[in-house]
């Protein structure tokens, strides 16, 4: 046997290394998503979390009460989402025609009919997932969207902890209702 494919093995897997970075949330959490909690305590902080939270249409998943924490989601439907990047078995707005073959011979046919029906049943679903953590005498809220398609792939995921969303909430629990 001969050494040369051994120590080019070698040679080649001490060439990975690890990465120089973690990864960090793309976009960074806006400064509203933190804020000092005020006299309350932590429960009633996260009673108050939890009633804007259901006011705004949110399901509330999880709840702990050392650490204080809620998470909390809503989907809804993203008519016609799929339609831009969808194309599975996609025809034209009349029909089409097809002309294809096989192992045992030649095939045809045509469509007739109204396209972009079939849309109505493969609409996306947009996921929303809120977080809220207090502890050390501050309360810290994290949100992500994902956009998931009619097969259940995953299409689009990112951090959407945004100031718009970060200060209603915050304005909600302060005012005992919905963002």
């Amino acid at each position: 046997m001969r050494p040369w494919p051994l120590l080019i093995m070698l040679a080649l897997a001490g060439c990975q290394t690890v990465p120089a970075t973690l990864p960090v949330a793309e976009p960074p959490p806006a400064a509203a998503c933190q804020w000092p909690v005020d006299e309350a305590s932590p429960r009633e902080v996260l009673a108050r979390a939890v009633t804007a939270l259901e006011d705004d249409g949110f399901l509330i998943r999880h709840t702990a009460t050392a650490p204080a924490l809620v998470s909390a989601e809503r989907t809804r439907i993203l008519p016609g989402y799929g339609d831009r990047y969808d194309t599975w078995e996609r025809r034209g707005v009349f029909g089409g025609i097809g002309l294809g073959g096989g192992r045992s011979g030649i095939g045809g046919g045509v469509m007739i009919g109204f396209g972009g029906v079939g849309s109505l049943t493969r609409d996306a679903t947009e996921l929303e997932r809120v977080s809220l953590l207090v502890s050390g005498g501050e309360v810290r809220v994290s949100r992500d969207l994902q956009v998931i398609d009619w097969r259940g792939e995953l299409v689009e995921a990112r951090s959407a902890s945004s100031e718009a969303f970060c200060g209603g909430l915050h304005r909600a629990m302060r005012a005992g209702g919905a963002p």
